[in-house]
């Protein structure tokens, strides 16, 4: 620590007095180096302070649950985050104040981000990088189709026997499905009329659509455009996840729960996010809210979300926040919310499912898998070894060859349909499962550990595949698929 205080004290050109020592300890080192070498960056203020919400748990209905969570996190953030708000009023930052996880967002140099750290009500000061390299599409385009029939590749939807449940009558009918993503194409025609914000003759986005890009985090433009009022996706991934879980065209089913409402936050700009676009979507799909941001309403909350995203190290998660982004998502699921993410494609060795939010014990990881039940070799496999030590992922499901819509700018010239590959593609798979579930029993809407182990417990299990990480074997069966889960 004495040769950490010495480098920080150096790069400022000043002696640091002593009792500065434990707000430098505060500051993450890869925001230490960008504000040492005189630049202004933008960072999270975690507060000291986190509520502990388990208590919603003795509230049955999901909307009772939501309010307390709501309340009883707002209330914290409110009392707690006063003096830091001063501080950076009165240096003329920028802010962004959260309540899903009590902590604020800012821009500004080294003197602003030590007078933070040395704030007793301040437990950390962490990074929220912008600029990194564009990740490569995880999801490897296949054959595209002008046209959609009953014989297309749909291959998943059979698999999981959505088709009987649909038989059964139980088709998503009273479920809102969420997902924060690239974006969507709402207009898109597999997805337009399932979409909460449409009543058939208008568009009503209020409650329905959160734009969480308000500035270009990789540099160059952006073809939507930046705080959006209604839906667009500026890369086509968001618009196929969100057909998978509930699209459909004329007649033909696409999606797993065709019948479900769908809503969106866009988290990703050109495919990048950051730490801050990700807390705000969830926050948002906790509680929605206007196109102004006011009047939030615990009521409008999806039911299960989807999160075809990872975080990975280049857009600055790691070790040193990975903390914040747990709590977030524990919060999310107290308020009865199941939070369904994509395992990863950095597969097949072990405990490659290295990246939030599928590594936290509060998601719903999904693993990957082809129309013959094997694990596709993208897929990522557990055990998560960086954040605790945990079984992951928690299900499979159909990722290879999934055929859903697409399309870009809300440019109708753009909408096809597309085979990709990917956990992106999985986890819908698992959500518009949970979303027929909910259907058929209304009684479990916000029981998400009741959701997660009927979902385990009746899926087709399936034994360990090599390379065999965790100390399973051949006979053992740590995964389970969605096969069946119907």
């Amino acid at each position: 620590m004495y040769r950490l205080f010495v480098i920080f004290a150096f790069l400022f050109g000043v002696i640091l007095p002593a009792t500065a020592q434990s707000g430098i300890e505060k500051i993450d080192t890869a925001l230490m180096k960008k504000i040492g070498a005189g630049a202004s960056a933008e960072f999270l203020v975690i507060m000291r302070e986190q509520t502990n919400v388990r208590d919603a748990a003795r509230f049955r209905r999901k909307e009772d649950k939501g309010r307390y969570v709501y309340a009883t996190l707002l209330e914290t953030a409110e009392r707690t985050q006063g003096p830091v708000r001063d501080v950076l009023r009165q240096a003329g930052a920028p802010m962004q104040s959260f309540w899903i996880v009590n902590a604020l967002w800012s821009k500004g140099r080294a003197d602003l981000v030590l007078r933070l750290a040395e704030m007793p009500e301040v437990a950390r000061v962490e990074d929220n990088p912008v600029l990194h390299l564009s990740r490569p599409p995880q999801d490897a385009a296949g054959e595209v189709t002008d046209r959609i029939t009953p014989h297309s590749s749909t291959w998943g939807l059979t698999k999981i026997n959505a088709d009987d449940v649909w038989n059964l009558g139980h088709t998503g009918v009273g479920v809102v499905v969420g997902g924060q993503d690239t974006g969507y194409e709402w207009e898109h025609p597999a997805i337009k009329e399932q979409y909460r914000g449409w009543n058939g003759s208008s568009a009503d986005h209020n409650y329905n659509w959160h734009d969480a890009i308000h500035a270009l985090i990789n540099g160059g433009s952006n073809s939507c455009g930046l705080n959006l009022t209604e839906p667009c996706d500026d890369n086509g991934h968001g618009t196929h996840t969100a057909g998978t879980m509930a699209g459909i065209v004329g007649s033909v089913a696409i999606g797993v729960a065709p019948d479900a409402k769908w809503v969106g936050c866009r988290n990703m700009e050109e495919g990048d996010g950051t730490p801050a676009t990700y807390i705000e979507c969830f926050q948002w799909l906790t509680v929605p809210t206007d196109l102004n941001d006011a009047n939030p309403d615990p009521a409008m909350a999806p039911h299960v979300i989807n999160n075809s995203w990872g975080c990975p190290t280049s857009e600055g998660c790691n070790s040193t926040n990975f903390a914040t982004m747990d709590t977030v998502i524990n919060n999310m699921r107290a308020a009865g919310i199941l939070v369904v993410t994509s395992a990863g494609n950095s597969g097949s060795g072990c405990s490659t499912v290295s990246d939030p939010p599928s590594i936290f014990a509060g998601s719903f990881a999904v693993g990957a898998t082809n129309n013959t039940d094997g694990l596709a070799n993208f897929s990522s496999r557990g055990p998560v070894t960086v954040f605790g030590n945990r079984k992951k992922p928690d299900i499979t499901a159909p990722g290879v060859g999934v055929y859903s819509c697409t399309g870009t700018d809300n440019n109708p010239n753009s909408y096809t349909y597309a085979s990709w590959n990917g956990t992106s593609m999985a986890g819908p798979h698992v959500a518009g499962v949970a979303a027929l579930i909910m259907s058929a029993r209304p009684d479990l809407i916000g029981q998400v550990d009741v959701l997660e182990n009927l979902m385990e417990s009746t899926a087709l299990p399936l034994f360990s595949f090599s390379p065999h990480c965790g100390g399973d074997n051949a006979s053992t069966r740590p995964t389970t698929n969605t096969d069946g889960a119907g």
